[in-house]
């Protein structure tokens, strides 16, 4: 049971003032699926979005997930959290969290493993830095942006999304696979039929890949 005075939900869990401290460091993130169908355009395209920030770096550092490893309230897999360029020579240096340099191949598989466990890919860019420079598959119990932003919506202000989803109504079974692959509240299960918020949904994809009705998509906001 959440303790109601602090928001807490497990024993070994963040606080607000930790999130505070954490936040005043990060910019922007974005979340970014991967191999998910887009509409862009009256076309259907393989979104690459991943794929092009990897292929962009030097260096693709792959390490386990701190906050998983810090907080250990999920079985989610670890060996997940991508750290590029600079920011890959820092981890290799200080040898936290068993980091090693990957090649891109490496790195694509260990996001196509966390999106299937239904990890959320989220692309950090920190104060000072043009671009992501970490690329983390974020669970809502370990991961402090979604455990803000779920918990207290502090995490409003970096955390942003360039998609959103959409769902053909008449192909939808309300079978609810979605709704519980839904992390930010935006799809749920209501009398036995699927409800969806759009202004929930941060356009993250778990819920593209698992419906089996392919009644889901995902388009570019306007």
């Amino acid at each position: 049971m959440v303790n109601q005075l602090k928001g807490r939900r497990f024993e070994n869990d963040w606080t607000a003032e930790e999130f505070e401290d954490i936040y005043s460091d990060i910019t922007q993130a974005v979340t970014v699926p991967v191999n998910i169908k887009v509409k862009m355009e009256q076309r259907v395209l393989d979104l690459g979005s991943m794929e092009e920030i990897l292929r962009e770096t030097d260096i693709i550092v792959l390490q386990d997930c701190g906050c998983r490893s810090i907080r250990g309230n999920c079985d989610g897999p670890l060996a997940v959290h991508i750290n590029l360029d600079d920011v890959g020579d820092q981890m290799l240096e200080s040898g936290d969290y068993n980091p090693r340099r990957v090649p891109l191949e490496e790195a694509l598989k260990a996001l196509r493993v966390s999106h299937e466990a239904g990890l959320v890919h989220l692309a950090y860019t920190m104060e000072g830095d043009a671009t992501p420079k970490l690329i983390c598959s974020c669970c809502p119990c370990c991961c402090h942006t979604l455990s803000g932003l779920l918990r207290f919506g502090v995490a409003k202000h970096v955390l942003k999304s360039d998609m959103t989803s959409a769902t053909d109504a008449d192909a939808c079974t309300d079978c609810g696979v979605c709704a519980e692959r839904c992390h930010f509240g935006a799809r749920k299960m209501i009398e036995g039929a699927m409800v969806y918020n759009a202004d929930q949904c941060f356009g993250c994809g778990l819920c593209v890949s698992t419906c089996q009705a392919n009644a889901i998509t995902l388009a570019k906001k306007g």
